[in-house]
């Protein structure tokens, strides 16, 4: 049978997040329909008998993966990859995504690999699905890491923002080349956001590396 505009929606979703659970699949392509989850379950059947994706067993409701994921059935690596698809679901609520990047790789091994890359109204932001606790120490390293990123220049300008999404709060005092920020969800940094109104002139001191942001019917810019 073959693969209809859906299912390879689906597989391409599969994929990129590399694994999702039944229902964010039900909530991404089966909610114009009643019975989105019999949908569901019909359509990822059919296509796991067939071969083009992969399931498993050990979580419920089971979740699936892309023919493209090595990633073993129970690994530990799956509870992140789920918390990654709900920050993900999460967001959409928020506005238009203009990019969603899982776990990007830029570079050498050893250079920080963020947990999404993301464009989200006109601005770049690094996104740190942080749901264990680090100690301070690591979480700067972490953040240092970002500093060689910024520093090799392999990024165009303006370097992106970097948001630690965790219910712990860190301190970060330090002065860094670019905007750090810090929520318990993207829902509560979204409503963190408060509109301003444009200044007649823009006062840039190149000097700090500070970098200011400006929400203007409902558009994020950087100024």
């Amino acid at each position: 049978m073959m693969l209809t505009n859906r299912d390879k929606a689906i597989i391409k979703d599969l994929n990129k997040f590399r694994v999702m659970d039944r229902d964010s699949i039900a909530e991404l392509h089966f909610s114009n329909l009643k019975n989105k989850k019999d949908s569901t379950n019909h359509v990822l059947l059919r296509l796991l008998r067939d071969g083009h994706i992969q399931r498993s067993t050990a979580f419920s409701p089971y979740v699936y993966f892309g023919p493209e994921v090595q990633i073993k059935k129970n690994s530990a690596k799956i509870g992140h990859f789920l918390a990654i698809l709900e920050t993900y679901k999460e967001i959409r609520k928020h506005g238009h995504i203009e990019t969603f990047i899982v776990e990007p790789k830029y570079g050498s091994k050893g250079l920080v690999e963020p947990d999404i890359y993301l464009n989200f109204r006109k601005t770049g932001f690094f996104i740190e699905v942080q749901k264990s606790i680090y100690s301070e120490k690591q979480m700067h390293e972490k953040i240092d890491r970002y500093i060689d990123l910024y520093n090799k220049g392999i990024l165009a300008k303006p370097f992106p923002h970097v948001l630690i999404l965790s219910n712990h709060r860190y301190i970060l005092e330090r002065d860094y080349p670019f905007k750090v920020f810090q929520a318990s969800s993207f829902k509560e940094f979204n409503h963190s956001l408060k509109p301003v109104e444009r200044s007649t002139s823009i006062i840039n001191n190149i000097s700090t590396h500070r970098q200011s942001v400006l929400i203007r019917s409902g558009n994020l810019k950087l100024i």
